[in-house]
């Protein structure tokens, strides 16, 4: 049984990755890949914790952010194919021209 303290280490390797790719990547997609992996690993950190606490709370409420994230991937991934299907890319660059 691995100590909590590398499944901590993990989620924090995996945010950084997350927030690097948010803040480096142009393309939608990737964003929003990145934004999924920084959730992920908050849902790391708290499965961690409630393991070892020996406490249900914390994947109790990973379950409410996986709930989130699912809404999130439909609402997302209906405004990417909108953008893609008006501008013909979905470069974020390109999505400060759709202001009316």
């Amino acid at each position: 049984m691995l100590p909590v303290q590398y499944y901590i280490g993990l989620s924090a390797i995996l945010f950084t990755l997350g927030a690097l790719g948010v803040l480096v990547r142009r393309n939608a997609i990737v964003i929003f890949m990145s934004i999924e992996l920084m959730l992920n690993s908050a849902n790391l950190a708290f499965v961690s914790f409630a393991r070892l606490h020996q406490d249900l709370g914390g994947q109790i409420f990973v379950f409410f952010v996986m709930a989130v994230a699912a809404a999130e991937v439909a609402v997302g991934l209906a405004l990417i194919v909108t953008i893609f299907n008006t501008k013909h890319s979905i470069d974020i660059d390109q999505i400060n021209n759709l202001k009316g």
